[in-house]
């Protein structure tokens, strides 16, 4: 009889999240004195799950498509070096992106200026006449820095292009833009 019922009551507890129909009716078997059985009949069920469909849609989405060659070539790279008082230095790279689409521009670092240990990176974006013919790429600058530990905040000087990955730059129009505690730092890098 365990046999029976302990599989039962398994079976319950798993289909308890579908859709149950008892379709028959079922009975313990009946238990003789002398410990002879009759065969029993459990009930019967008859399981609905949950109906799911697996479909696709044909949209428009934006696929990258990057053909990317990278060689190494020896290049001057300027380098900052800034000496702070018991503070250990650490050497790291400054490298300000944006990327543009339809027109190839310019970007360069301007200057680097520094205030209450924060460092502010400017550089200049600058539209060239050059067409991309509907192609997307990144533009990159950088600059080596040896300094104890700062935050960074790269300010980029022109239009934001339209594009989700320039979200992580702040842009102004002209460095009047800029406000008073970015104008009134140190300038450790200037162009």
């Amino acid at each position: 009889m365990k046999k029976y019922i302990i599989p039962f009551f398994i079976s319950a507890s798993i289909l308890t999240s579908c859709d149950v129909k008892k379709t028959e009716k079922g009975s313990l078997p009946e238990v003789d004195v002398d410990v002879e059985a009759e065969a029993g009949n459990l009930p019967e069920y008859e399981v609905n799950w949950a109906d799911v469909d697996l479909t696709t849609e044909t949209r428009m989405v934006e696929v990258p498509k990057v053909v990317v060659v990278m060689e190494e070539e020896e290049v001057e790279v300027p380098v900052i070096d800034v000496e702070m008082p018991g503070e250990d230095k650490n050497e790291r790279t400054l490298l300000v992106e944006a990327e543009v689409s339809d027109y190839d521009h310019e970007l360069e670092i301007e200057e680097v200026r520094a205030a209450n240990k924060k460092l502010y990176v400017i550089a200049s974006l600058e539209k060239t006449e050059t067409s991309l013919d509907g192609k997307t790429i990144r533009k990159q600058d950088q600059i080596d820095l040896n300094a104890p530990a700062m935050d960074v905040e790269y300010i980029i000087i022109g239009d934001r292009p339209d594009r989700v990955f320039n979200k992580n730059n702040t842009y102004v129009a002209s460095k009047a833009n800029l406000n008073d505690a970015i104008k009134n730092a140190t300038v450790i890098y200037s162009e």
